[in-house]
């Protein structure tokens, strides 16, 4: 896949943990897993400001686009 999320790498910079961030934004470890590991086929615009709002971060630190 050529989008790349870079959830966790942000997570450490603010040393917080998944559970934390799940509980913030309201959905479950298990669907932030999902996301976390690339293996998300969608995410609602919801989900990334709620993600961004807690982390304090812009979408594009989150997501990045690579060339296959």
């Amino acid at each position: 896949m050529a989008i790349i999320v870079n959830l966790d790498v942000i997570l450490a910079k603010r040393k917080m943990r998944s559970k934390e961030l799940a509980e913030i934004i309201g959905i479950t470890t298990a669907n932030l897993s999902i996301l976390k590991s690339g293996k998300a086929k969608a995410i609602r615009f919801s989900t990334l400001e709620a993600i961004c709002k807690a982390l304090n971060c812009q979408p594009s630190d989150i997501l990045e686009y690579q060339q296959d």
